[in-house]
């Protein structure tokens, strides 16, 4: 599978190794693709900036409940926070193209 993720947070641009692309490909879009009635994944964006979470699945808003993005900002940042040169994350940006 051919794909291309862009990851920042606090507005810096994040690199990231084949590995954690996989990872974050496969986490982010098994979350996604679990909700109801979300069709196939071409174009995942998801944006978290402080206690809120928005989701574009392919160039659409994604409506999501309080639980949904509360799951979703969590496990990013639990991920993310990981990664070396990442401390705080107060706002994160991921682009998945598939």
């Amino acid at each position: 599978m051919t794909r291309k993720i862009k990851l920042s947070v606090n507005n810096s641009p994040v690199e990231i190794d084949y590995f954690m692309q996989g990872f974050i490909d496969h986490t982010a879009c098994g979350m996604v693709s679990s909700l109801e009635g979300v069709v196939e994944i071409e174009d995942l964006e998801i944006s978290v900036e402080g206690e809120r979470t928005a989701i574009h699945l392919n160039k659409t808003p994604l409506p999501i409940n309080d639980f949904v993005s509360d799951l979703v900002r969590n496990t990013l940042i639990g991920m993310v926070s990981t990664l070396k040169g990442v401390s705080d994350v107060d706002q994160l940006r991921l682009n998945v193209q598939r």
